[in-house]
């Protein structure tokens, strides 16, 4: 998957806020401050690693203070650098604004593989990797608040909560400073799958919009959709299981070690089993493997969702790519050149920044129950239920017609805590994508999502850094 070697990471983010700020009112000083890295904390710290030391490198990124907290992953890769940091920084605050999550956008990374380190090691790295933040300041419920990247996950979470409450004890407030930790320990049911349901809803809505369809010669809805799901990580799983079970046709999934392919659609679920059992998506019965993972990328289909690392879709590839819709589940899937190639075809490109910002809308979430102490559903659902039930009744008696008992258990249900996860966080993609669909329309000049999402997003905090009154 080669790259398109005359931009970074951040340097392409930029160009793309670039091409977006020209449809805004701002002017180049506010701009300025808008796009640049508030502060960026590079690390080196020694930890003991079997019969010797070894000096790790870090880093934290706070994008932008004119929200607080700052929020944001921690990746564990072999390739995280400052410019990536900076880069995924930047667009958590552009997703945060999007999605009208009153955050400002952080990143966080170490410098390791995390395969090549046993779980008493890498507890030892995380730990310690709090400490430094804790020591600067750069985390807290009211100030920066992590949540897991590629290579992190609930257990890495809960080791930064347990060390960050052992450096601040009696905060109150402390179980806010980390998202995506267990349910156990103030984490929120339904953030697992909450990116990959995300992108699921996004793409949902963007489907149903009859105008959009005819324009790409669809029809509307999911069901009978040929999709290509790259990454069969916690995004590409989840994302790929919701449009099977939506009736949708996952034709291919790609792995780092191999595709496979069949035309008549695979169930994800049975592809992760096969996985866990062998080690590989390859091989699956009734699937055929492909000569090389990228050649999924090309693919005839619909809907083509890239869910693993930046730049898998350039220059080269982009003219070779046939699906009508490119849903980015990962940061920055596609080079600037692969946006301006699939944009000319008539390709809809779902930007990275709206698509998978269901991750941090549920960390939003997880966070509010955090400062308020009360679970989501504790103090409403047995008072709607037996509301639900004695309305239910009422109507009985008056028509004299009894629903069947899988009728009654459904209308008497009240929303525990998923189900109400799951309907703010569809709520938030729908409203976000007609928000961004909006101004697309309004601007003839404007052909694509992305620099759409853009101009939502540097309207939202441009606005908010004026109401600072940081700029006179």
């Amino acid at each position: 998957m080669s790259q398109d070697q005359h931009y970074s990471f951040f340097q392409s983010v930029e160009k793309s806020f670039d091409k977006a700020a020209v449809f805004t009112k701002w002017d180049k000083g506010i701009l300025e401050q808008i796009k640049a890295c508030n502060a960026v904390y590079q690390i080196k710290f020694p930890v003991r690693i079997g019969d010797g030391v070894q000096v790790i490198e870090a880093y934290r990124v706070q994008h932008s203070h004119h929200k607080l907290p700052c929020k944001g992953g921690i990746r564990f890769s072999d390739e995280v650098n400052q410019d990536e940091v900076m880069a995924l920084a930047s667009l958590m605050t552009y997703k945060c604004a999007i999605v009208n999550v009153p955050f400002g956008g952080a990143k966080g990374g170490i410098k390791i593989n995390p395969r090549n380190y046993t779980p008493f090691q890498l507890e030892a790295i995380t730990r310690r990797y709090t400490a430094e933040l804790v020591k600067k300041n750069f985390i807290g419920p009211g100030t920066d608040v992590p949540a897991p990247d590629y290579g992190t996950g609930e257990r890495e979470m809960s080791w930064i909560l347990d060390t960050y409450m052992s450096l601040r004890p009696g905060e109150i407030d402390g179980y806010g400073c980390v998202t995506g930790k267990p349910v156990s320990q103030g984490g929120v049911r339904g953030r697992t799958e909450a990116t990959g349901l995300g992108v699921f809803y996004g793409l949902r809505e963007l489907c149903n919009i009859k105008e959009d369809m005819e324009r790409l010669g669809l029809t509307t809805g999911i069901e009978g959709k040929r999709v290509v799901v790259q990454g069969m990580g916690n995004v590409g799983y989840h994302a790929a299981k919701y449009f099977h079970e939506a009736g949708a046709k996952v034709i291919c999934l790609i792995e780092w070690d191999g595709a496979i392919f069949n035309e008549n659609g695979l169930d994800p679920d049975a592809v992760q089993k096969h996985k866990k059992e062998t080690g590989s998506i390859i091989n699956f019965p009734g699937s055929a493997n492909l000569n090389k993972n990228t050649d999924g990328l090309e693919l005839e289909c619909e809907i083509l969702i890239p869910a693993a690392l930046e730049n898998v879709i350039d220059k080269h590839n982009a003219p070779n790519v046939k699906a009508k819709i490119i849903g980015e589940a990962a940061n920055g899937p596609l080079t600037p050149e692969a946006d301006e190639i699939l944009n000319k075809k008539g390709v809809i490109v779902v930007p990275d920044m709206f698509l998978n910002a269901g991750g941090v809308t549920v960390s939003y979430f997880e966070w509010l129950k955090n400062l308020s102490h009360v679970r989501y559903g504790r103090l409403g659902k047995r008072f709607d239920e037996n509301m639900n039930i004695h309305i239910l009744q009422t109507i009985e008696d008056l028509t004299g017609k009894k629903v069947s008992e899988k009728e009654r258990k459904f209308i008497g249900h009240g929303a525990d805590e998923v189900d109400l996860v799951y309907s703010g966080l569809e709520e938030t993609m729908h409203a976000a994508l007609h928000e961004v669909r909006d101004v697309m329309m309004a601007n003839p000049q404007i052909h694509d999502m992305r620099t759409a999402a853009y101009v939502v997003a540097i309207n939202k905090v441009g606005a908010a850094y004026e109401q600072l009154g940081i700029f006179p």
